[in-house]
């Protein structure tokens, strides 16, 4: 994936034609239905962040909640954790979904940021990317969430939900992120990033998702398709005749 000297900066590879949808009242509607939205992430520092963000990987934020606190504890900072040795590290996080090498990416990167940036979280997507264990998801929840630099950290949800919206059209994460950056405003990115994931894990499922329950089903044109696909339920009757008039109106 490209990365760029300085900010969160536009992903590479979205050339391809966007689906024609009304993105406008898409954002709008996620906005006014997750106005909170934020990281499911616990952490007190761009250190911390970083850390639970690399854990996160194949693995629930709620687990990876569970575990940070008895990691920090014992590993504060990154010249505590440079320290340590992947062995040290994995009976902390053994809970998590490929710890072996997330343990062996977690000592590289503290060590990484002890030497090249003093012990601090750097700021840029290009120093990012340097990191061992860091990829442009992880660089852009970064960004967002402790440096307020606008990005769209492009996961399983949001990869899936952006697909299915229309927002998007990519067959990759990298796609897809750069699509949602041209056709997103820039101040909207990271509260975008948030809305996407909550929409997908609180309606928008992977196996079955509630379109009927989403409030952007009239907009989404995956959402149409399957309602009309839907097979009715044993004993329902067709849709009632409506009357002509304000009160019949969709």
């Amino acid at each position: 994936m490209a990365s760029l000297a300085r900010g969160a900066g536009p992903a590479r590879g979205g050339g391809s034609r966007l689906p024609r949808v009304p993105a406008r009242r898409m954002l709008e509607i996620l906005q006014a239905t997750y106005p909170e939205a934020r990281t499911a992430l616990d952490f007190r520092t761009p250190f911390e962040l970083l850390v639970a963000t690399i854990l996160s990987a194949q693995c629930t934020d709620r687990l990876v909640n569970t575990v940070t606190p008895g990691l920090f504890a014992a590993y504060p900072d990154a010249a505590r954790m440079a320290a340590a040795s992947p062995e040290d590290l994995e009976p902390l996080i053994n809970r998590c979904g490929l710890y072996r090498n997330k343990a062996k990416h977690l000592a590289a990167a503290a060590r990484a940021l002890v030497l090249r940036h003093g012990g601090a979280v750097p700021r840029t997507m290009a120093e990012l990317l340097d990191l061992p264990g860091v990829g442009r998801k992880t660089a852009n929840c970064v960004l967002a969430n402790a440096f307020a630099v606008p990005g769209i950290a492009v996961d399983t949800h949001v990869f899936r939900v952006a697909n299915r919206l229309g927002l998007a059209s990519g067959a990759t994460p990298a796609q897809v992120e750069a699509q949602l950056q041209r056709r997103c405003p820039r101040r909207a990115w990271a509260d975008l990033h948030h809305q996407l994931i909550w929409h997908g894990r609180l309606v928008c499922h992977a196996r079955r998702p509630d379109c009927g329950g989403c409030p952007l089903r009239h907009l989404c044109p995956e959402g149409r398709r399957r309602l009309r696909e839907a097979p009715a339920e044993p004993g329902a009757r067709g849709p009632a005749r409506r009357r002509a008039g304000p009160a019949g109106t969709a």
